[in-house]
């Protein structure tokens, strides 16, 4: 399991937007630069953070972007199944039912299944509080 770009910088502009005062927005340039994102990644990965209602916007002089909800409520897991669509650690347990059929027989599948439960558990137990607070 590789987490992408996009991934990452999901939670680092999430994170950025956990620190910003109660009512402050954050603009796109004050991202960019605290982050070292270009401006025109970050309103891709912003766009789908938008659209999923993880942060709102406001257009103007003192607009931005902000979280819709408290930091503590942003589980990794969440974001990351935003931005990656998986993460799951081999395609063959990605999907409700078994693609490939050999389930039953395949030694490494209780093994993929279990690991596949790790990352799940953990992931959904650390907040983007977590990640600003460094309590992980």
């Amino acid at each position: 399991m590789m987490i992408s770009t996009k991934g990452r910088y999901a939670l680092r502009i999430l994170s950025d937007l956990a620190q910003l005062s109660p009512g402050e927005y954050a603009s796109v340039k004050d991202i960019s630069d605290s982050q070292q994102i270009s401006q025109k990644y970050l309103e891709s990965i912003t766009s789908v953070l938008l659209k999923a209602n993880f942060v709102e916007s406001r257009r103007g002089r003192t607009g931005g972007y902000r979280l819709t909800r408290p930091a503590s409520e942003y589980t990794l897991l969440s974001v990351l199944k935003l931005t990656e669509g998986s993460i799951s650690p081999v395609s063959c347990i990605d999907h409700e039912e078994v693609l490939c059929g050999r389930d039953e027989h395949c030694i490494a599948y209780p093994l993929w299944l279990k690991l596949d439960s790790i990352l799940e558990n953990y992931l959904g137990s650390v907040s983007v509080e977590d990640l600003v607070n460094g309590t992980l």
